[in-house]
Parts: structure tokens; C-alpha cells; sequence
């Protein structure tokens, strides 16, 4: 299977390796892992003021300070997981990526707010629920 894993660095991301460590179906070098994360964009007049090259650094910093500890777990259990980072609505952008690059599966970690914290905040899980036409696991 090729599966793309979405990485925010969050508890829930840590809960959703746990899960898969526990799942041999989900969890073997028999199957293809891509590594997805996806960064907010900074506000207009922030990227204005400092430049393209320091936003462009600055996100690629904060990229990798998410997808080092992930990578290197995945290695200790024999997995060389391809990265691909993005920038902007993170729900759009994942289920994007899933639907282009033809993966059989998302896997991702849920934050859990309730209808209430999606109305306010809104969901990324509900976002790659309702665009992405690949199956999708949510690990809370």
C-alpha cells in the first residue's frame, strides 16, 4: 500500500505512530510511507517585511523541526519514509497531495474539538474528510 501519514508534531501525531506500530496490516516496510506537513501561511504584511528567502527559510525550519522526530522513528523500525512539506490550509493541501499522488490511504491524527471547536475554529480532519476521494484513518 502507499500510505501518506500527515504530520503536525502534535500529541496526536505521536498517538497516530503508536496506533500504527500496533497494526502490522498498516505498519511494515512492505508498504510505500510518505511523510506530509503542511505549514500555515504567514500574514501578507509579515512575509512583506522580512522577504521571500527568510518566510521561505522559516517555514522550511519549522517543517523539519516536525518531520526529524518522525523520520528518525520511522527508521528505528526499518521505514525510509519520502517528506513533503506545503504551505497553506493544511486540510486542502493534505487531501490534495493524496488525490495527486494516488495514495491508497491518509493516515492522520484527530485533535477531537467537538462540533463546536469546528464551527469556530474548523477541523483540518473534517477538511480531508470531505475533499479527499482517498480512504482516510483518523487516530484519536
Amino acid at each position: 500500500m502507499k500510505i501518506l501519514l500527515a504530520v503536525d508534531g502534535s500529541e496526536y501525531t505521536k498517538k497516530m505512530l503508536a496506533y500504527l506500530t500496533t497494526h502490522d496490516e498498516l505498519f511494515s516496510t512492505g508498504n510505500s510511507y510518505t511523510l506530509v506537513t503542511v505549514q500555515a501561511q504567514l500574514p501578507p504584511r509579515a512575509r512583506a517585511a522580512v522577504g521571500k528567502e527568510m518566510v521561505d527559510a522559516y517555514h522550511r525550519e519549522e517543517a523539519e523541526k516536525i518531520l526529524a522526530p518522525v523520520t528518525k522513528f520511522l527508521l528505528r523500525h526499518g521505514i525510509d519514509a519520502k517528506t513533503i512539506t506545503k504551505v497553506g490550509h493544511a486540510g486542502e493541501l493534505i487531501s490534495k497531495t493524496a488525490d495527486s499522488g494516488k495514495f491508497d490511504l491518509v493516515v492522520m491524527g484527530s485533535h477531537g474539538h467537538g462540533t463546536l471547536g469546528n464551527l469556530v475554529m474548523g477541523s483540518v480532519a473534517t477538511q480531508v474528510l470531505a475533499h479527499c476521494k482517498v480512504p482516510v484513518l483518523l487516530v484519536r
